[in-house]
């Protein structure tokens, strides 16, 4: 091994029961270097996280190969052992604060556990350790975050929070893994400067974890592509971005929306062939969508949550036929239009008419048939113990769109043939289906109900960029099939750019910018819309 090697992997074999989950992984890494592991779900990046960490302690797992860490094999090393490197040598930031971090426990005291359980200093100059942390991951007033928990932090500054947790013992190695997957582009270009800062500082390697190509591009000096357990390209990341090797990473590389000409459709397995959108033909559709009524208005919206004001004096159109798309920051009340779109809360002030009609008045049945929504994470919004198929005929039965259940199940299979599924995975549940199969069953249920507007609520941004790519295509052939509408709320930059006619930017429950897609893309007026432009190199 080198005298620079910091850690090194040879012929990592993983499995589940007969299952290969890593197939020889072999790779060095370097002190003070930076290399990005990218691949689609399931191709192996978080197992090869969690082997490194000696976290695998599922009976049903079983390793085989070797992991050196600065001259020690960690695959034999004790629990007791290998506890006083977890933390203190390789640290990692997982991809759901939320989830990892403890609920119950006050933020400054999650972090004191990691230094307490690592150091031998007395509480009061740990106490003071924290609050330097808590200052260090650029989180204001120390004190006061301190004393909070998680739920009373934002999703940026929860990940601050396990970012001082993963450098307390100034490790050697952080693996951060998917560390910004749900952030906004502002936030994530915050955590991602954070992160480099001080990788720079303590002059620590860092493996990073990702699907998002551009983010890895600039901050990573080498690459690892995964697929399906296997290694099938490293090298430099400069070199492999400019002249990928194999047709696995070109279309990984190419499947994120251009951010310069508009294409009828995404590179995928199925497209080979790239065509564009020409301004005269774009032109031409926005003449027809918008020289007729909108089918939806919302008009001097306001709400709150008790003394918080989350929407401000909120009005705007939909029209029947367009994709529109709403940004900002989290917390900016994205969602939170969204609900009162589809009458989840109850208004105190303001109104949204479909089809010229107050919501309000409308039967629900009758306004729910019509306007369906499609969740950020299919998992949660599909019922575990049923069937997908008796998932997409639910809706059927409580609208009674169809007679007897063999016509709903024949929609149902229809439904599925049309998302890209099969007629036989009807009677399967939604464990046997990877993220991107379930959103496709996710969008077969809305579409069970024939609506007229679709709310897609952050639902393509947990999802592989090739996935991702298959999803935005799906959802534009079926608004060229049946018209659809759709309200399309994403924190992506590029997706908003390639799928949508119009912006609504909101900033702190206003509106701050409105306009078409390319209008606002070239030529910004507001400062907030051109820092979020900015954040994704636009």
């Amino acid at each position: 091994m080198k005298n620079n090697s910091l850690l090194s992997l040879e012929k990592l074999t993983v499995k589940i029961d007969s299952n290969i989950i890593l197939s020889e992984i072999s790779f060095q890494l370097n002190k003070n270097e930076i290399l990005g592991i990218v691949g689609e779900s399931g191709s192996g990046k978080s197992i090869t996280a969690l082997s490194i960490l000696n976290l695998l302690n599922n009976s049903s797992f079983q390793s085989e190969g070797s992991i050196v860490f600065e001259g020690t094999e960690l695959s034999n090393l004790s629990k007791k052992k290998i506890e006083t490197i977890r933390g203190k040598e390789i640290s990692i930031i997982f991809q759901e604060p939320m989830s990892s971090l403890n609920p119950s426990m006050k933020c400054g005291h999650q972090i004191l556990e990691i230094v307490t359980n690592h150091n031998k200093n007395n509480k009061e100059s740990d106490v003071k350790k924290v609050l330097d942390l808590i200052e260090k991951v650029q989180l204001k007033n120390p004190k006061v975050v301190y004393e909070k928990y998680p739920h009373q932090l934002s999703g940026g500054q929860q990940q601050r929070i396990m970012i001082a947790i993963a450098i307390a013992c100034n490790p050697k190695l952080l693996i951060a893994d998917e560390p910004t997957t749900s952030l906004d582009g502002l936030v994530k270009n915050e955590i991602i400067s954070l992160i480099k800062s001080l990788q720079l500082e303590y002059k620590m390697s860092v493996i990073f974890i990702s699907h998002d190509l551009n983010l890895v591009s600039k901050f990573v000096d080498n690459l690892i592509i995964l697929k399906n357990g296997f290694i099938i390209e490293q090298g430099s990341a400069s070199k492999i971005f400019k002249s990928p090797r194999e047709s696995y990473t070109y279309d990984l590389i190419h499947s994120t929306p251009p951010k310069k000409n508009r294409p009828y459709r995404l590179l995928t397995k199925k497209i080979r062939e790239i065509k564009f959108l020409t301004k005269k033909e774009r032109k031409l559709f926005h003449s027809k969508i918008y020289g007729q009524p909108p089918i939806l208005r919302v008009e001097e919206l306001h709400f709150s949550y008790g003394l918080n004001k989350i929407i401000n004096n909120i009005s705007f159109n939909v029209f029947r036929g367009e994709v529109l798309g709403i940004v900002g920051e989290s917390g900016s009340g994205k969602s939170t239009i969204a609900k009162c779109i589809l009458g989840l809360v109850k208004l105190k002030k303001g109104a949204v008419y479909f089809e010229n009609e107050n919501i309000k008045y409308i039967k629900s049945t009758v306004f729910r048939k019509n306007v369906q929504l499609i969740f950020q994470d299919p998992y949660s919004s599909l019922n575990s113990e049923i069937c997908i198929g008796d998932s997409i005929v639910e809706p059927m039965i409580v609208h009674s769109i169809f007679k007897t259940k063999k016509e709903m199940k024949l929609k149902a299979l229809s439904l599925l043939k049309q998302v890209g599924l099969k007629e036989k995975d009807f009677n399967k549940f939604p464990n046997e289906f990877s993220g991107g199969q379930r959103q496709r069953i996710v969008i077969a249920r809305a579409l069970a109900l024939n609506p007229r507007i679709i709310v897609c609520d952050e639902s393509v941004s947990a999802l592989d960029v090739s996935i991702q790519a298959e999803i935005l295509n799906l959802l534009n052939d079926l608004k060229e099939q049946f018209g659809f509408t759709y309200v399309f709320i994403s924190h992506d930059m590029s997706v908003i750019r390639y799928f949508t006619d119009r912006v609504i930017v909101l900033e702190k429950g206003k509106i701050v910018e409105l306009n078409e897609t390319d209008s606002l893309f070239n030529s910004p007026k507001n400062k907030y819309t051109k820092a979020l432009l900015k954040a994704s190199d636009f």
